[in-house]
């Protein structure tokens, strides 16, 4: 039997079938029909301060869950305004949905005030830029999805006119929400099926595509079944437990340079799902690879004889039954490693002041498990990237690919919203921090109870570290001098402001206990850390 309802009705439905729980952004007239449409059922829409918070919060849900994540916006401004945390999720390989209205169908062929082609806009950011009309809406939302979440996930952009979202649509026997997950297709392989029989010193280096696949058990069964040390993106942090003994660090983090010797000393990379926007130096080593992912080496970043492609679960378990491996590395050996490592990245450290490394494994050493951790850009996620130890995946949330300042703050509140009774806390730098502060009353509205980082060094020191290196005088890098903890308050926020260890640990000890109001504290920290290492 056929039925009758909205485009807005039916949007709202596919979301929930998809498991997306929130919408992030901001009304707009163009979008009450799908606001309301959404209101009873869900899935609840969340008021940012601007739309390109909004965004990086639906990345930052998306990156908690595994979902896709989902931000709305109105026509001209409001959409203009998505475009930086849309552009992120896409480099970020993130499923995400972004919707935005547009002037009513009669007028948008000539009417000028707020109208941009948004297909054009978003176009070379995304997977797919596409259009929701009445007699197409089903099929079209059902690409939407299906195309955000396929290997390699991303973005999507759908434009709906202000007339759209309340004509009605046949319901034709579809209305039922594509697979979204990876599957567990057969494996291909294209070169030598078994290079990792030959090697006498692997090394794994595993990536967000392991994330993806759930495959942390195969990614640890390997490593102890050939001995084989495992190297992780920073967006795979957590894929194998940072306590685990074959951890072996956390790649372009701090003391980089360790790690890239590392995989320089191998005789073949095995790289588990990792993909090149997780890179931030240069691939310059010629170790040889074993490319093992979702999709074939197309980028050529590394050149790579050998390929399996398909789930990354089923082919390391693959890769796991046909070893028949005795371990190429003691235990000692990657313990020395690590030694090393840790060394590295502590490199520059000022004895009684508050390092950028300090506050990391403060705040790790309180934060209980399961807490999510977002990390800004800037020099203090290159430290927490590395000094953070995660045990579980999308338990720890960075971006690489775009790495745009203002992910962190919006992407802490999203996983706040999407993961209740977890607990989060946002790592961001004073610059970042002005970019996306307002964000917080955001946070107290919904009484959460998150815990956000600030480290204040009045400065934007990845830009003046370079401006050092090349012997110019700094200039438009410091950070306008801002009362963060009188600013928090203001937002409906408790604020604190610390300048040693031991202060950190006092406004920490009660940070995790039940609360209703978000936590902001102000780390004075002494930046000399930063030039040792970067």
């Amino acid at each position: 039997m056929t039925t009758e309802r909205t485009v807005a009705t039916l949007l709202a439905d596919y979301l929930r079938q998809a498991g997306v729980t929130h919408v992030f952004g901001y009304p707009g007239e163009s979008v009450v029909d799908f606001m309301e449409a959404a209101r009873g059922e869900g899935p609840a829409m969340v008021a940012a301060v601007r739309e390109a918070s909004a965004a990086f919060m639906a990345e930052g849900a998306a990156m908690c869950t595994g979902r896709i994540g989902v931000c709305l916006s109105t026509l001209g401004p409001g959409s203009t305004a998505l475009l930086n945390g849309v552009t992120s999720a896409n480099l970020d390989r993130v499923p995400l949905l972004a919707i935005s209205g547009q002037v009513d169908s009669a007028r948008e062929q000539y009417w000028t005030h707020q109208v941009v082609d948004q297909g054009q806009l978003f176009a070379p950011v995304t997977k797919l830029a596409t259009r929701l009309e009445p007699a197409s809406a089903d099929t079209v939302i059902r690409k939407a999805l299906r195309t955000a979440t396929a290997e390699r996930p991303g973005a999507v952009h759908m434009t709906v006119a202000t007339d759209t979202f309340g004509m009605s649509v046949a319901d034709g026997g579809g209305g039922k929400v594509p697979p979204l997950a990876p599957t567990t297709a057969t494996l291909d392989f294209y070169g030598d099926e078994s290079p990792l029989r030959a090697a006498r010193r692997p090394v794994l280096l595993a990536g967000a595509g392991a994330v993806r696949c759930g495959a942390s058990a195969a990614l640890a069964t390997l490593a102890e079944q050939a001995g084989m040390p495992v190297v992780v993106g920073a967006m795979a942090k957590g894929v194998l437990s940072e306590d685990h003994p074959y951890f072996a660090g956390v790649l372009d983090m701090a003391g980089h340079q360790v790690i890239w010797d590392l995989l320089e000393r191998a005789d073949l990379i095995v790289t588990a799902g990792f993909d090149a926007v997780e890179l931030i130096t240069p691939w310059r080593i010629t170790t040889p690879v074993l490319h093992v992912d979702t999709t074939p080496n197309t980028d050529q970043v590394y050149p790579a004889r050998t390929e399996i492609t398909g789930n990354v679960t089923a082919a390391l378990w693959w890769l796991a039954a046909n070893g028949g491996y005795e371990p190429r590395w003691s235990l000692d050996e990657v313990a020395a490693h690590r030694a090393a490592l840790r060394a590295a990245w502590q490199a520059g450290y000022v004895s009684g002041r508050l390092n950028p490394s300090d506050v990391v494994t403060t705040v790790r050493a309180v934060a209980p498990a399961g807490t999510v951790v977002t990390a800004d850009v800037g020099s203090h996620k290159l430290i927490a990237g590395q000094a953070w130890t995660s045990l579980a995946p999308r338990e720890t949330l960075i971006t690489n690919g775009l790495s745009a300042m203002g992910f962190g703050l919006p992407a802490a509140i999203a996983a706040a919203l999407s993961l209740p009774g977890v607990p989060a806390v946002s790592m961001i730098g004073d610059g970042g921090f002005a970019m996306t502060a307002t964000e917080l009353s955001v946070a107290a509205r919904y009484a959460l109870p998150l815990v956000v980082v600030v480290f204040a060094d009045g400065s934007l020191n990845r830009i003046e570290l370079r401006q050092q290196q090349l012997g110019y005088p700094l200039t438009a890098t410091s950070v306008d001098p801002t009362d963060i903890p009188a600013l928090a308050e203001s937002l409906g926020c408790d604020g604190v402001r610390v300048e040693s260890v031991a202060g950190l640990e006092k406004a920490l000890s009660s940070a995790f206990a039940a609360r209703t109001r978000p936590l902001v504290i102000e780390a004075r920290i002494d930046p000399s850390q930063y030039s040792a290492q970067f």
